[in-house]
């Protein structure tokens, strides 16, 4: 991929494809598909969510929907129709370096909003690779009463740590109607042929 890519000429799996090659070592442009490292031993240098003066990702509210024990998987499409998208992203420390084996929870509501509270629907999570890179393939959410699109997350690293954050899309316009919202939460989204990919970095306290 060159800093020419148009994702919008590459469907889901090629843009993942090409985002697992790249690894943290390749340039593949000024996409969101952007590299965060310049080599495997290399500190991280600064990007939109880690090296800047916003932080450590902002925590956000559990909600009172959430499963315990969700199963382990990363392909939620067969859960629910709804727009496809590919969020792709990396578990960072402070410092910039990548988190291996940390465990990704992701769930969130449906198309109509809905939510499922008796299985495991739009539910699972997934440990971060050797690189902390983290992908699912899902739907886009739909909004539901006062609360804007939005997937909840749970980051969980040893011991005893727990990020627990809500991640946004940018140019909803129930953004702002929403007490939780907080724009340092909006992931980066481009389109593909088919559907949608979604970035977000989290890096941890």
């Amino acid at each position: 991929m060159s800093p020419s890519t148009d994702l919008s000429l590459l469907s889901r799996r090629a843009v993942l494809k090409g985002w697992l090659a790249a690894g943290s070592a390749a340039a593949i442009g000024s996409t969101i598909l952007a590299p965060v490292a310049q080599g495997n031993d290399a500190k991280l240098p600064a990007t939109p969510n880690c090296g800047t003066d916003s932080g450590p990702t902002r925590s956000s509210t559990e909600g009172p929907f959430y499963s315990d024990n969700p199963p382990q998987k990363r392909d939620f499409r067969a859960d629910a129709n709804g727009t496809p998208i590919t969020l792709i992203g990396f578990v960072l420390t402070a410092n910039c370096l990548p988190v291996a084996n940390a465990v990704v929870d992701l769930w969130h509501a449906n198309a109509d909003g809905d939510y499922d509270n008796r299985g495991f629907r739009l539910r699972g999570y997934q440990k971060t690779d050797a690189l902390g890179r983290y992908y699912f393939e899902t739907i886009r959410p739909a909004e539901y009463g006062g609360r804007t699109p939005h997937y909840h997350v749970k980051i969980h690293t040893p011991p005893n740590n727990t990020l627990t954050t809500q991640l946004y899309f940018p140019d909803e316009p129930r953004n702002e109607l929403d007490h939780l919202f907080d724009s340092s939460l909006l992931m980066k989204v481009q389109s593909a042929s088919d559907g949608e990919v979604g970035r977000f970095d989290f890096v941890l306290g």
